[in-house]
């Protein structure tokens, strides 16, 4: 089965941490990373861009900005393949965007 992983983080407590806390997590996403691929599962990732960049489409409408103002923006994502949902939440539980946001796993139709 194919499932998301979406990465939701504070961009502005991110973009205030202290380098070396920020390079620690730099380094956890490669290991992470290195992870998925070692053991197959890594269909894709990417980080998106700040949400001060984005645009939401509603109707014929462009609003400037994410749709939602919360704490927490999608910050990126992982798509993985996966023998279940139980694989699927492993991976989540050692995604290291824990440290500073949460994981939601979603499950993709194909």
């Amino acid at each position: 089965m194919q499932v998301l992983l979406l990465m939701y983080q504070d961009e502005k407590a991110i973009q205030k941490l202290p380098r070396e806390e920020f390079g620690r997590i730099h380094g956890a996403f490669v290991a992470y990373v290195d992870a998925l691929k070692k053991a197959g599962v890594l269909l894709a990732n990417q980080g998106l861009g700040p949400t001060a960049k984005a645009r939401t489409v509603r109707e014929a409408t462009v609003l400037d900005g994410p749709f939602a103002e919360t704490k927490e923006q999608l910050a990126g994502y992982f798509l993985l393949e996966v023998p279940d949902m139980e694989a699927a939440l492993g991976w989540a539980k050692r995604h290291p965007t824990l440290a500073h946001g949460a994981v939601e796993v979603r499950p993709v139709w194909t």
